[in-house]
């Protein structure tokens, strides 16, 4: 039996892709709102990519702006590491609070030619409806997989 005050494992969705391109030109696919919007479901970026400061991720549907997902930066190093928060604001059934944002985090590590790009978000474990989320975000395996070949598409020049 696990004594009462064993830290539970971080539940996690990592995923990776080798980009044939400079992490810089990875960077501004990232952070680019005209780049976001051709592989984020037609969501731009919205933020002065500050620490502290909000990030939007907006979209047009039906005719309407809306904010699809909402956070924050949480840390900023261009174009090595970009860390912020998420939440749905569209999710009537959770709470809009601190404790019901997920995590993401994009590392990206040049060498050879190339750049390795992780994208991990989480912690499941900590959050509203996690195991939900977690299973939904993982997509029988897929994860962040989908989304970072359009990334991988775009930097290539594809």
């Amino acid at each position: 039996m696990e004594p009462k005050n064993a830290m539970m494992e971080e539940k996690m969705v990592v995923s990776r892709i080798t980009i044939k391109a400079d992490a810089a030109v990875i960077w501004n696919v990232l952070v680019n709102p005209a780049e976001t919007k051709k592989y984020m479901f037609g969501c731009e970026t919205v933020s002065d990519w500050k620490p502290g400061s909000p990030l939007l991720w907006r979209m047009e549907h039906e005719g309407k702006e809306l904010v699809a997902v909402k956070g924050s930066i949480v840390e900023i190093d261009p174009p090595r590491r970009l860390v912020y928060t998420v939440f749905d604001p569209n999710n009537a059934a959770m709470e809009d609070i601190p404790a019901n944002y997920l995590t993401v985090s994009y590392d990206l590590t040049p060498g050879n030619g190339e750049t390795i790009l992780t994208v991990t978000q989480g912690d499941y474990n900590t959050v509203a409806d996690g195991e939900k989320r977690y299973r939904e975000a993982y997509n029988n395996g897929e994860g962040w997989n989908p989304i970072l070949v359009q990334i991988r598409d775009i930097a290539e020049g594809g």
